[in-house]
């Protein structure tokens, strides 16, 4: 009988029955039973170019921390005044009651920064794809993305109502065919990663810019993995190719460079004002707090006054890839301090990061969905307070590992 107590276990049953049958979940079972299971490892304190795991001193090469400013003294006081000041959370959404001074300031020079006329703050990067994507088009337009574009940029096309298309990645040939495909007169909107975040290459933009422009398109950026690395003080990809007025919207997140959570889009008045008005993950999400919003501002401010601090990452960025190249390394096409390094087999990627991190390395797997399965590796990620002598550590333990699960020669 429909509502019965056995009615309810037996439904119970059903949905535990359908997620155990989720792929992942057999492999993490897998993985956990050869003790060679990489994810959700607790570190004890702050996140630096050294931290603790459990009891284990180890090098940190699976941070997203580019600018190597997490621990920084001045982002922290920053975070504890904004607290003193506004408290610890604002209570509501930027719509109603959770927009303070320092959401709008942050907006301001931001969009300033990336070089456009306004900019909309949420509270993860996350939502920023996932709320506005779906806003700039309609069931008659289309979106078009590389097959290797974020998950977040992905969820953000499945919630739109338009035609979804993809190319091939980095190939211009088949965006172009994509393009062609399309009616003319609707819109068309590429979208991108400006670096994509596990092979560490960087997006075609000038040849993409050449497109849209014959093709009538429009194109969104995400500078997750660009801002803070590339471009004139760190703004992006899109400054560093020198095409920022052509690009329509660029996205970006506070969670690397910017040492916080959040992430923000910036464009043209009209394209934020609607989306100030439309955009669900904003609307109905609580505002980002006062100690992120604070932190994230003083690291805008700190990228800006010391650009020695980019120059020390391209520094150290330049002589690790030097340092795998000249070992042997397989690291495909990075240009970025993201640093794939190819293993080409599942079990064995696992296996690398158990074994880094016993040889005192952190460095994280990269497998299906996240890459194809023939195409695994382990992301080794850079920041500018990285030295040489780390890096050196690092490759020696790296090829011994390597060397032994035959992946190196």
């Amino acid at each position: 009988m429909r509502g019965c107590p056995q009615n309810i276990n037996f439904e119970m049953g059903l949905l535990q029955e359908k997620l155990t049958k989720h792929p992942f979940y057999s492999l993490s079972k897998e993985i956990k039973e050869k003790g060679i299971y990489p994810y959700f490892r607790e570190i004890e304190g702050k996140q630096g170019t050294e931290v603790e795991m459990g009891g284990k001193h180890v090098l940190m090469f699976g941070s997203n921390a580019y600018t190597g400013l997490t621990g920084d003294e001045r982002i922290i006081e920053a975070g504890c005044k904004a607290m003193r000041k506004y408290g610890s959370g604002c209570a509501g959404s930027r719509f109603l009651n959770g927009t303070l001074d320092i959401h709008v300031q942050l907006e301001k020079e931001l969009s300033a920064f990336v070089g456009k006329d306004d900019a909309l703050c949420f509270s993860t990067g996350f939502t920023v794809n996932s709320g506005v994507i779906p806003q700039l088009v309609s069931k008659d337009d289309y979106i078009i993305c590389d097959d290797r574009d974020h998950a977040s940029i992905v969820d953000g096309r499945r919630l739109s109502f338009a035609t979804q298309l993809h190319y091939k990645h980095n190939d211009m040939a088949d965006l172009e065919r994509v393009l062609q495909r399309c009616e003319p007169d609707k819109v068309k909107l590429i979208i991108v990663d400006g670096v994509f975040s596990m092979e560490g290459d960087l997006a075609k933009l000038p040849e993409i810019v050449e497109l849209k422009h014959k093709y009538n398109a429009s194109i969104m950026v995400d500078e997750a993995h660009g801002l803070g690395v590339f471009g004139r003080q760190g703004r992006g990809v899109c400054d560093h190719f020198g095409i920022t007025d052509e690009i329509d919207l660029i996205m970006g997140t506070f969670s690397k460079s910017l040492a916080s959570i959040g992430g923000f889009i910036a464009a043209d008045q009209i394209i934020i004002d609607s989306l100030r008005h439309t955009a669900r993950t904003y609307i109905f999400s609580a505002s980002n707090t006062p100690a992120a919003t604070a932190a994230a501002l003083e690291a805008l401010h700190i990228i800006q006054a010391e650009p020695e601090r980019l120059k020390a990452l391209w520094d150290v960025t330049n002589y690790a890839l030097k340092r795998f190249r000249e070992e042997g390394f397989e690291i495909g096409e990075t240009e970025s301090p993201i640093i794939p390094l190819y293993v080409r087999d599942t079990q064995k990627t696992f296996m690398a990061v158990a074994m880094a991190f016993e040889e005192g390395v952190f460095i994280n797997p990269v497998i299906p969905p996240a890459c194809g399965p023939q195409d695994t590796l382990v992301r080794y990620a850079l920041m500018a307070t990285h030295t040489h002598e780390q890096v050196d550590l690092s490759v020696e333990r790296l090829k011994k590992v390597f060397r032994k699960l035959g992946v190196l020669k």
